[in-house]
């Protein structure tokens, strides 16, 4: 395990997949390093991949819009993904591209210490809950592991595709702030 300046320095060095040759910028994540929540999504996208920083695309803001509803600040999460490249035309992250980055983000959970995970959408959902997880079959259902709470929910950019997933998202994300308030009541606003 690495402290952050190394792991830092090793994320932008990486060159373990082939996402490495097309990447404009790593992208680490962002937000509290000492939050209690720690959002997890796919990969970054293009807008990502232009500043390095995680969900400031249309899902991102889409994102943004839910937590200020919910009063969700960004001193109470940290976020970041599964993989650390961009994929190319933004499709889903190969296993082997997953596999090659998933060491990274369990150094940033044991650097974080998160009470709460929120997979945001399959590819999360796969790689850190289940390899056969179905997010239409278990979105919205806490799971205990490891001493996490974990929440798997749609990703913002699949209610851009598919208003109907909106209020699913809207009743999962009421579910992870009365959780987020319960056990972590320093964090409340």
């Amino acid at each position: 395990m690495y402290g952050w300046e190394r792991l830092i320095q090793a994320c932008n060095e990486c060159k373990k997949c082939g996402l490495a040759r097309t990447r404009k910028n790593v992208v680490i994540g962002a937000g509290n390093i000492n939050a209690s929540m720690m959002i997890v999504g796919e990969g970054p996208g293009e807008q990502e991949d232009i500043q390095g920083i995680p969900f400031v695309g249309a899902a991102g803001k889409l994102l943004d819009l839910l937590f200020g509803a919910m009063r969700i600040t960004k001193d109470q999460y940290y976020i970041s993904n599964i993989v650390k490249c961009r994929p190319p035309n933004n499709r889903v992250p190969t296993e082997k591209e997953a596999f090659a980055c998933l060491p990274y983000l369990r150094n940033q959970l044991v650097l974080i210490k998160p009470k709460i995970i929120v997979c945001m959408g399959a590819t999360a959902a796969k790689y850190i809950v289940d390899k056969n997880a179905k997010i239409t079959k278990i979105r919205g259902r806490w799971i205990e592991r490891k001493g996490y709470w974990i929440m798997p929910t749609f990703h913002p950019a699949a209610l851009l595709r598919d208003e109907s997933k909106k209020i699913p998202m809207w009743e999962d994300f009421k579910r992870i702030k009365q959780r987020l308030d319960n056990i972590c009541p320093n964090q409340r606003n």
